[in-house]
């Protein structure tokens, strides 16, 4: 069994170091794209112990997710590729329970929610905003979650090579819903904690 996790980072030198710090506990190997970062974040994250992979112009968290991927497939013998933010908002110890649906056989994908779990300081509007992206998931995909916009997942070898992201922004979270339900992968969601802060809330 091996876990690896995938961490996209731009511009995260200041918060790159807790992200695989707290995921290493709970992998067999951490993985970070620097999607041409302007600072120090690659040189940060690989004394922090992470594998790192660099895009030589900024492609987005689509694109990063797609190039980590295709590296840990290719490269890193996976069982299961766990999707981790790099601004600190995920919290590692959760990744087990994350990957437990893949391991034991019940589940290709898994989704993470925070409305299932907890959402340190969301604002309102923030919460009105997943809301509607939730409501336009559901009419256009047809597929039920209750969180379309989290980027905590964990997949399978077979999600992870039959998902293939062209979007390179975020609208690859939609893009994965889709992909979920055309190909006919099984899935679930578990509660994650999700903590916000005023620079993770500046960013957007």
């Amino acid at each position: 069994m091996r876990i690896i996790v995938v961490i996209p980072a731009y511009n995260e030198e200041q918060r790159i170091t807790q992200a695989i710090v707290d995921a290493s506990s709970f992998c067999d190997q951490v993985v970070v794209i620097d999607d041409c970062s302007t600072d120090n974040t690659a040189t940060v994250a690989r004394t922090a112990g992470a594998h790192v992979l660099h895009h030589l112009i900024n492609r987005g968290q689509g694109a990063s997710i797609q190039t980590a991927t295709d590296y840990a497939l290719k490269y890193l013998n996976p069982t299961v590729i766990v999707h981790f933010d790099a601004d600190g908002q995920m919290m590692g110890h959760e990744i087990p329970s994350m990957v437990a649906p893949i391991l034991d056989g019940s589940a290709d994908i898994v989704l993470g929610s925070r409305f299932l779990g907890k959402s340190s300081n969301l604002p309102f509007s923030r919460w009105i905003t997943l809301k509607l992206a939730l409501l336009f998931t559901v009419v256009m995909s047809g597929i039920k979650v209750t969180d379309t916009h989290n980027g905590f997942r964990a997949l399978s070898v077979k999600a992870a090579q039959e998902i293939r992201i062209t979007l390179d922004r975020m609208a690859h979270a939609s893009q994965i819903l889709d992909q979920i339900k055309a190909r006919r992968l099984r899935f679930t969601e578990r509660p994650v904690t999700i903590r916000y802060t005023a620079e993770t809330l500046a960013k957007g």
